[in-house]
């Protein structure tokens, strides 16, 4: 069954149960406000719901740079994947993602390598240690991939490990790992690098993993962390690690370690790193917006994959007073990079917040995309609206658009640690949780899940804007 793209009404999947889709019609999600929101819209902007409601969070998204038409996006859980062939018009939710060997997966993210294969990247456990110190009373984890041959439509029956933890006294709590493809010309193409933060009884680093075999394969598992982190996950663990090919295949790599973010390279395709270094400092990566259980402004890097100078990283943090998103770039692969642009366009210090940014690069016209949750639009600051800020201008400054109709709620509920966003030739993908209102009788899902939330109404979304569409219109006159 396929999901249609309507304007401006959301689309709801119906339930699946037992992996099948049932035939029932597609209703509009109910219970938003229709108050118009203070920002332009983005152009051709469409949002679909790609997920029934339930416990369903930190999405990712990604773009066959082989054939742009193909589009996966990922979520959490367990291990979800939705795709689609006609640029993200319609979707399909696809079978055989999560883990059959662990009670719960998640932590997901998505990427194609150069042969158009979709690869999905996840943890899976079966029960989560201590709430905020995982390494505690951890139990057997680890973390996995799954491959699509057909990009993103079917996927292989077998989960491939890239590292995991038998239950043993100890035993670490693999986390937040996030896949890497080199799409570049250089002779590493075809790499897939995944980076994650392993949380111990005593301490947190970043741990990296490389494969040469499109994923068949995977090295054993590296510290890339200089200074090991706090082993807590509410404040100054090493987590958030992100990573970007430039065209030379140069791996570039951040993360933070509470107040400041970490930058690091390899030059050999993965095999060892630089020496880290701080590029920025931050205040807390780790804080909690009112009404919200959690949020991370864990930084994330980008660059141009034509260029091998070109790079840019945008965060969230409070150093306004506000939680508010900022951006950094780089002009000479890394060396350098500029001081702080606040990419959030509301006045400073107007008591709203912005936060859970991600950053695409468009390949194709170079355009820089960074997406968050903004709650601008309440006077309470407590209800969000999906933003889209775009540069055209190499990450100097940035025109803010608003993707969804309206706000939404956020409260008691867990939204995830991360939204995804992808960029194609004037195309804007992005994916995000929603707190919705569940169908009348529909369970939630995943009651089973050990996670420490008792009502998890949450669901997630796929937006699509076209730029290159609206430029086109305005260069006919239209």
């Amino acid at each position: 069954m396929k999901l249609q793209m309507r304007t401006p009404s959301r689309i709801f999947m119906p339930a699946i149960v037992s992996c099948l889709f049932l035939s029932i019609p597609l209703i509009t999600v109910a219970g938003q406000s229709k108050k118009a929101l203070s920002l332009p819209r983005v152009p051709y902007g469409e949002v679909t719901q790609i997920s029934k409601a339930g416990y369903f969070t930190e999405p990712s998204i990604a773009v066959d740079p082989n054939d742009p038409a193909h589009i996966t996006a990922v979520y959490q859980d367990n291990a979800s994947a939705a795709y689609s062939t006609d640029f993200g018009a319609t979707w399909t939710r696809a079978k055989g993602t999560a883990s059959k060997s662990y009670r719960v997966s998640g932590d997901v993210s998505v990427t194609y390598d150069n042969k158009e294969h979709a690869i999905l990247c996840y943890i899976a456990f079966d029960k989560l240690g201590t709430a905020d110190y995982w390494g505690h009373d951890a139990t057997r984890n680890g973390i996995f991939i799954r491959r699509s041959l057909d990009g993103g439509k079917t996927w292989e029956a077998h989960e491939i490990p890239v590292d995991s933890q038998a239950t043993v006294p100890g035993v670490p709590f693999e986390d937040k790992p996030y896949i890497v493809a080199d799409n570049s010309h250089s002779k590493y193409s075809g790499n897939l690098y995944i980076g994650w933060t392993e949380w111990r009884l005593a301490e947190s680093v970043i741990l990296f993993s490389r494969s040469t075999d499109h994923g068949l394969t995977w090295s054993k598992p590296i510290d890339i962390s200089d200074h090991p982190g706090l082993p807590r996950d509410d404040n100054g663990g090493d987590e958030g690690f992100s990573g970007a090919v430039t065209s030379d295949g140069v791996l570039h790599v951040v993360w933070t370690d509470g107040c400041h973010i970490i930058y690091t390279t390899s030059r050999d395709g993965g095999k060892t790193f630089a020496p880290t270094r701080e590029i920025i400092k931050t205040a807390p990566s780790f804080f909690k917006p009112s009404m919200i259980y959690r949020a991370n402004g864990f930084p994330i890097v980008g660059c141009d994959p034509r260029s091998s100078s070109d790079l840019y990283l945008t965060w969230s943090d409070y150093r306004t007073g506000d939680i508010d998103v900022f951006e950094s770039y780089s002009y000479d692969g890394g060396i350098s990079w500029s001081k702080a642009v606040r990419v959030n366009s509301d006045p400073i210090h107007d008591g709203s917040d912005q936060f859970f940014q991600w950053l695409a690069v468009d390949p194709i016209d170079s355009s820089v995309n960074i997406m968050f949750y903004d709650r601008r639009f309440d006077k309470f600051n407590r209800r969000a609206a999906v933003v889209l800020a775009r540069s055209v201008n190499n990450g100097k400054t940035f025109v803010n658009y608003v993707w969804t109709d309206s706000t939404f709620g956020l409260s008691q509920v867990f939204i995830g640690d991360y939204t995804g966003l992808a960029a194609y030739g004037g195309r804007v993908y992005g994916t995000w949780t929603e707190k919705v209102i569940p169908p009348a009788k529909e369970k939630h899902a995943n009651t089973k899940s050990p996670r420490f939330f008792i009502r998890q109404n949450t669901a997630v979304f796929v937006g699509v804007a076209d730029f290159d569409r609206h430029s086109a219109g305005q260069k006919n006159g239209n």
